[in-house]
């Protein structure tokens, strides 16, 4: 942990944050090959994560987070630590009442954003912070975040994103229209929500380390859960994905849909033979199929591979690119994720962005608390934006959620609306003393470990 502690007193009367606290988290999950896919077989699923402390006396604390897979906090970390200046000092009400004056002063700094700018280690530090402002605006007002995005007035929320860069698909008046409309119903629609849920689909059964006996073990608990779909991962070997998309189609039915991720593994032209090659047990989408930042090359491969659908998004690097898969017809369907850009505020351009463009929003989620968090944005789109979940579900991984204080639930398929108060992105206690690299109980006896079975070889 990492911590600077406010030296100026707050003025009376007035609450400041008072400290950003950071903390290394690191899971051990690549000896299980939990999230194991074609590019990332050894992932250890990690939080950079943060805590802003405030002398408001209420106890309320903000907090967020960043998805990395291991060694790469340590980069993460000290990105998030850079942005500090920024937070001690701030005025709690002023921050809460407009988080996107946060987003606006992060992204702002000049010689931070020659380091992006808006993408990359940097610009995820931001999310991180500014979804950490979010949590706290939310537990002040006592709601869950999807209800306090709902509730709020349209022309707020229009003043919270950033339509610089995307204007010329999406201009503020287009995104207060379609909030006002969304005003309608949301009432009823937030009922429906808290009655029903909202529509997941599962990558438990799907990872690409997995035995085939695993697989077909995972798939059989989805259909017992209710899950409507299920994604395998593929990419590595065209053999193996064929046997192990047949072994799934026949595991699952024809009924289920079953979609495919290849996680950026292939150039243009290999991503149409394979996804055509793999056609034959009706992927529902391709996802990742080739590199992130190619919208031409997505565009292409949607062209020649329909009527499979295309997929991406969870490694999109800012509103700026999304547009441009919208404009070009490059996807079917936007996987936007909840720690990748600029937090909630680049979150909900996003999601005006695919509304406008009638694109289906698909969040991409596992990790580490990610469907913890991204919940409330579809739970937010359904309510007060699209009124719709056509089409749309949220991943779901059912790892780590134990961690969480306010952890994701899922009940004949859906995932339960959040009620506690805030983001959903607070660890506990004793997952943060445990999982602390290095020092963590967990990390340090490890270690102990380790250096014990070194002492044991003979020279």
């Amino acid at each position: 942990m990492k911590g600077t502690q406010l030296s100026t007193p707050p003025s009376p009367g007035q609450a400041r944050i008072t400290a950003l606290e950071t903390y290394d988290i690191r899971f051990p999950t690549s000896r299980e090959l939990d999230g194991s896919d074609a590019m990332n077989p050894d992932p250890d699923y990690s939080a950079a994560y943060l805590v802003l402390r405030t002398d408001a006396g209420d106890g309320l604390e903000g907090h967020g987070f960043t998805f990395t897979i291991g060694r790469g906090n340590d980069v993460q970390v000290a990105a998030i630590d850079a942005l500090r200046p920024y937070l001690l000092g701030r005025c709690v009400e002023e921050v809460c009442a407009d988080p996107g004056s946060v987003y606006r002063d992060l992204n702002g700094d000049s010689q931070l954003r020659w380091l992006g700018p808006e993408k990359g280690v940097m610009h995820m530090a931001v999310g991180a912070v500014v979804n950490a402002v979010w949590d706290l605006a939310a537990k002040r007002a006592g709601l869950p975040l999807w209800q306090f995005l709902a509730d709020a007035d349209p022309q707020w929320l229009v003043s919270q994103v950033d339509f610089r860069y995307i204007a010329d698909a999406l201009t503020p008046e287009q995104a207060l229209e379609l909030l006002r409309d969304g005003k309608k119903g949301a009432a009823e629609r937030a009922t429906e929500l808290r009655r029903q849920g909202y529509p997941a689909y599962t990558t438990s059964p799907g990872w690409l380390g997995y035995s085939d006996e695993k697989l077909v073990r995972l798939a059989n608990e989805a259909l017992a859960a209710g899950f409507r779909q299920i994604k395998l991962k593929v990419g590595a070997d065209l053999e193996d994905d064929i046997r192990r998309c047949r072994t799934a189609r026949a595991t699952i039915g024809p009924d289920i849909r079953m979609a495919i991720d290849a996680n950026q593994r292939w150039n243009v032209d290999e991503a149409v033979a394979w996804t055509k090659a793999l056609a034959e047990f009706d992927p529902y989408w391709i996802e990742e199929p080739t590199s992130p930042d190619d919208v031409l090359g997505h565009a292409a491969i949607r062209e020649r591979v329909a009527p499979i659908r295309v997929a991406t998004g969870e490694h999109v690097q800012n509103r700026v690119v999304f547009k441009q898969l919208l404009q070009a017809g490059a996807i079917d369907v936007l996987q936007l994720d909840s720690t990748r850009v600029g937090g909630v505020n680049e979150n909900l351009a996003i999601l005006l962005l695919a509304a406008k463009f009638g694109v289906p929003v698909c969040p991409h989620a596992g990790g580490v608390g990610l469907c913890e968090l991204v919940r409330h944005l579809s739970m937010f789109d359904f309510v007060a934006l699209t009124g719709t979940t056509e089409g749309r579900a949220v991943e779901f991984a059912d790892h780590l959620h134990e961690h969480f204080v306010d952890p994701a639930v899922i009940r004949d398929g859906h995932y339960v609306a959040p009620s506690l108060p805030g983001f959903s992105a607070e660890l506990r206690p004793e997952a943060v003393d445990t999982y602390r690299y290095p020092a963590g109980a967990f990390w340090a006896a490890d270690l102990a470990h380790r250096q014990a079975e070194t002492a044991e070889v003979p020279a």
